[in-house]
């Protein structure tokens, strides 16, 4: 239960100003992050009884579990909005929905290398060379705002990389005096590249204020002569650069954002807590998501300097255990991925089986120290669970002959953190910088698997519409999805090329195909 008079005490601290806030419970963890054009009066909203008098299920639930909150100012709404949704996607708090997926927010690109640059907007950036604008907070005002910019400037905005005298048949934005019509030579490059320049010069914001007055000079006049059409297309034009060009910070995801997340820190804080001998800089982390019993999946995620190493993730099908066995599932994935990082450290550097002196571990040590390692060992692993799921673990590094890899388990009720052969756990505060790291590791690690479990189970969905279909044998199945791996791609194929699988006739594939195209 949240302490509403000590927290309704903190908000005489709080700015009258613009930013970001994020609410936590007793646990310390970041359970919502949301934005205000004014923080004090937004935070004001939660923690006087009628905002909870008057607020739905959910939001109660949020300020019943409100232990603490923190803010960060911003210079306008347009940057709350991006801190907003960085942070959100950083900590996924469970109060939150919006911004929770991978979408971005939106670019406006150009590339100087193609026959006749234009802007296109995109939600990822690439190293391609080209010129990006942005984020932009508003994607409906940075739309319009490129629209208006490629009128402004007689820029093309077709599809094709390079239009021809085929593709201005089709045209009439030259008719319109919307294009200066490169695709027919009605101007060289030279000049093109001259007016597309200018306008990415405005769109990065210079001589935005000179555009501004004069474009309100220009709405001005048209009201004065009753060009209220005129006028009203200007006041629109003005409202979405000025909501689309406001100087705005980026902030990167996971870096540079204002928060509380102190990695080498909380690393050494670890390695106090944890007594080992330095701040594990590469930490990796085991989670097991058996969902159902259909599909019993593992995830491995790894963390370099306290922060995601997103590329080094793994996901595993699990192959040699029959129904949900956390234990065993664990043990194998953690022989699988260590046994792999021994195999190919021997693979890479055969000369070391001379070595007689070396355990496994001091071997891989070294190698990684000497840039000879193709996967390096990490400093610490983490198993999500208790004594068991440690338990088979360690046994599994023992038998890999890696007993001298460090390893605990965290368990989840109490966040307590298990040591191999011991049966005291250590348990770090709640507000510690070392247990919210690992917590977030362990997070990362749960997020991963189970994401891979509902891709295999919605697979699975599609697949199973072909157990419906008539004549249907399980060899069927196996052969047609070993050939084209999903029902998308059977639906796509021709009777004829179905039909070159063994034990499947012109006849049969021809009836499925029907009975697929009905059931759509």
């Amino acid at each position: 239960m949240s302490d509403l008079p000590s927290l309704r005490a903190r908000l005489a601290e709080v700015s009258h100003k613009p930013g970001v806030y994020l609410h936590k419970d007793r646990l310390g963890s970041i359970i919502y992050v949301g934005k205000a054009r004014d923080l004090r009066k937004r935070l004001s909203a939660y923690f006087m009884p009628s905002g909870k008098t008057r607020a739905d299920r959910k939001t109660r639930a949020l300020i019943d579990s409100i232990h603490d909150f923190e803010v960060h100012e911003v210079r306008n709404e347009q940057e709350a909005l991006l801190l907003e949704g960085k942070l959100i996607k950083q900590y996924r708090p469970r109060y939150n929905v919006s911004f929770r997926d991978d979408k971005r927010f939106l670019l406006v690109k150009v590339n100087f290398d193609d026959p006749w640059p234009k802007f296109v907007t995109t939600r990822l950036r690439k190293n391609d060379g080209a010129r990006y604008f942005g984020p932009f907070a508003h994607s409906g005002a940075v739309r319009a705002t490129v629209a208006w910019l490629n009128k402004e400037f007689g820029l093309r905005s077709c599809r094709p990389r390079s239009p021809g005298e085929q593709d201005y048949k089709h045209c009439n934005a030259d008719v319109i005096r919307n294009c200066m019509a490169p695709c027919v030579a009605k101007v060289d490059r030279e000049s093109y590249l001259g007016q597309l320049e200018q306008a990415c010069e405005l769109l990065s914001g210079k001589g935005k204020r000179e555009r501004l007055k004069s474009l309100k000079v220009e709405m001005e006049q048209a009201a004065i002569k009753l060009d209220f059409e005129k006028a009203a297309r200007l006041r629109d034009v003005i409202h979405n650069m000025e909501r689309a060009l406001s100087p705005t910070r980026q902030f990167a995801r996971g870096r540079g954002v204002p928060t509380t997340v102190q990695p080498k820190e909380d690393l050494a804080e670890l390695a106090d807590w944890l007594s080992l001998d330095g701040p594990p800089e590469i930490m990796e982390c085991f989670d097991i998501s058996n969902i159902s019993s259909t599909h019993i999946v593992a995830s491995m995620v790894r963390f370099k300097n306290g922060l995601p190493d997103n590329q080094s993730y793994r996901r595993y099908r699990i192959r040699t255990v029959e129904g949900q066995d956390d234990f065993a599932s664990m043990a194998e994935v953690v022989r699988r991925r260590y046994g792999r990082i021994l195999q190919e450290n021997l693979r890479a550097n055969p000369e070391v089986a001379e070595v007689s002196q070396e355990s496994h571990v001091e071997m891989l040590r070294r190698l990684a120290s000497e840039g000879k390692s193709p996967i390096t060992l990490p400093d610490l692993v983490i198993v999500d669970g208790g004594k068991g799921q440690l338990s088979v673990s360690v046994a599994e590094l023992q038998r890999l002959g890696l007993s001298g890899l460090p390893i605990v388990g965290l368990a989840k009720q109490r966040e307590e953190i298990f040591f191999p052969g011991e049966s005291d756990p250590v348990v770090i505060p709640h507000d510690r910088g070392a247990l919210k790291l690992m917590q977030r590791i362990r997070d990362e690690a749960h997020r991963f698997a189970n994401g891979y479990n509902e891709l295999l189970l919605r697979k699975r969905v599609k697949e199973s519409l072909l157990d419906d279909c008539p004549g249907m044998s399980p060899a069927k199945k196996k052969a047609l999805l070993k050939r084209f791996g999903s029902v998308a791609r059977i639906k796509g194929a021709t009777p004829e090329r179905i039909a070159e699988l063994p034990g499947i006739s012109a006849k049969f594939a021809e009836a499925m195909l029907d009975w697929l195209e009905r059931e759509n």
